[in-house]
């Protein structure tokens, strides 16, 4: 009996005479988790829409167990054993827990009775949800509406869907990008859980620290082709990102060419009753400022303070000495303060808007001609702007959904830019994006420090803390807890005070 519970071979596909897939191979074993890394744009979403039947291919065989799939649809594919926990999140948020579980399979949990009676056993459906959740050791109540929960818990909600269909074969698609060291801990868990039970995992992310705790083995796909597959003990992190980008990057994290300068902001006892308290930090001109801390340590709720988003209790909030009391995002750009939201899609910018659009639709009124806009002015800054951060688009007008993680985000970062801020506030600047495109993003947050801006850099990420940052603030359960030079700072010594 062969080890490989799936085999793909000699996969290929093209849209519209663009070739996304150029004869993939790959091989999964029983219990194994096994790694898709690849830059974005290397074909990982459309090889994974094949495996679940959304897309078929233009040649080649997807076995499962020796069954072709090819041809087969998502539900059949589900039937047969496949499951997927996509990267965006897929509930509906007036069902609850527990009706986002067996979504479509209630009859089939609801019990005996349920069925004989024509009506759906709820009791059945909460008791199957609730020992399901129990055992992933996830604390969430079956009849909780999904609309109250956090990101980080629909997540949890989504995993559990996936181990509820009892899946032969699980992939997850960047499955912890929303949710807290502690829940990535427990998702861990869950699926050595699950190898020991005899379950595959396909697992996409962009971290590479995670990929290397968890990963058996890792396979690489660049430009739509298959790079190799490796086992992880046999590769480490340049080896993988040459294998991924085609090149060494030698130099992740850009050094500093210029010296800080004058205080821009500074922040003193700033308070907000229930979210954070006593908080006192300043950065200068041509700083990186690192902010780390757990989910929840109140790193976003400070950034959000200081933009002019949500209001705070106590304290002082200055700019080049005069005080800042910002009631609206528009007063803080006013003052030279720009924010690069964490929610990139739901706040970064508008999805069917151009590029253009998107670039200048915070400096509009800067081209503005007596009661128009003026068009040529408007559309030299966005060009220029496109160029100088080198985002690749098919052009100015091309809708801003269509461009990659890292381009959308350069486009909300250029966006900033075009108000002139003397700070910006980056909120996890590269989540959900490749490592290439990650490198590009370090070296543009570098030169903006180095052209004399101030920086507040919010990750979870701590070797982007620890590479990027001057210095870090470290945060714990809203408190400062530590502020520390870059000579002194270690990933220990972050989370030894973000747990305090």
């Amino acid at each position: 009996m062969s080890d490989y519970i799936l085999r793909v071979k000699e996969i290929s596909k093209s849209f519209s005479g663009v070739q996304a897939l150029d004869n993939i191979h790959f091989d999964l074993k029983k219990g194994e988790v096994h790694a898709l890394m690849g830059e974005n744009g290397a074909g990982k979403s459309t090889f994974m829409k094949i495996l679940i039947g959304l897309v078929s291919p233009d040649s080649g065989e997807v076995l499962l167990e020796g069954e072709n799939l090819v041809g087969s649809n998502v539900h059949q594919t589900l039937k047969k054993g496949i499951s997927m926990i996509h990267q965006e999140i897929l509930i509906i948020p007036e069902l609850t827990v527990a009706q986002n579980i067996f979504l479509g399979r209630e009859r089939e949990v609801s019990g005996k009775s349920g069925m004989l009676s024509g009506w759906l056993n709820d009791a059945g459906i909460n008791q199957r949800a609730a020992t399901l959740l129990d055992r992933m050791g996830v604390s969430i109540a079956p009849k909780t509406k999904m609309r109250h929960l956090s990101v980080a818990q629909m997540q949890m909600v989504e995993i559990a869907k996936a181990i509820s269909n009892n899946a032969k074969v699980i992939i997850m698609d960047e499955p912890t990008s929303a949710i807290s060291d502690k829940e990535v801990a427990t998702l861990f868990q869950i699926i050595r859980d699950l190898q020991a039970q005899g379950v595959s995992i396909i697992y996409i992310s962009h971290k590479m620290d995670e990929i290397f705790r968890i990963s058996d083995t890792i396979t690489v796909l660049r430009d739509g082709k298959y790079m190799g597959t490796r086992a992880a003990r046999d590769l480490d992190h340049n080896a993988l990102i040459a294998m991924m980008v085609g090149r060494e990057i030698d130099q992740m994290f850009p050094e500093a060419t210029r010296p800080v300068g004058q205080e821009i902001l500074s922040v003193h006892n700033l308070g907000k009753a229930g979210k954070f308290s006593n908080i006192s930090f300043n950065v200068k001109s041509g700083e990186i400022l690192g902010l780390a801390g757990l989910m929840g340590a109140g790193r976003t709720e400070i950034a959000r303070a200081i933009f002019g988003l949500d209001g705070w209790d106590e304290g002082e909030i200055s700019i080049k000495k005069a005080p800042l009391r910002a009631r609206t995002p528009r007063e803080a750009i006013e003052r030279g303060v720009g924010y690069v939201s964490e929610d990139r899609k739901g706040l970064g910018f508008i999805p069917r808007m151009s590029v253009k659009d998107n670039i200048t639709l915070s400096s509009i009124n800067s081209h503005r001609k007596g009661g128009f806009i003026d068009t040529h002015s408007e559309q030299s800054a966005a060009e220029k702007m496109i160029a100088d951060l080198k985002i690749k688009t098919a052009g100015a007008g091309q809708h801003v959904t269509y461009l990659s993680g890292g381009n959308q985000q350069k486009v909300v970062i250029g966006k900033v830019l075009l108000a002139s801020p003397e700070i910006i506030i980056l909120d996890e600047p590269t989540r959900g994006v490749d490592v290439g495109a990650k490198f590009e993003i370090y070296k543009l947050i570098r030169s903006l420090a180095d052209q004399g801006m101030a920086i507040i850099m919010i990750s979870s990420e701590l070797p982007e803390i620890l590479g990027l940052s001057d210095r870090i603030l470290v945060l714990s359960k809203g408190k400062q807890t530590a502020l520390l030079s870059k000579a002194e700072a270690t990933q220990e010594l972050i989370m030894r005070h973000a747990v305090a």
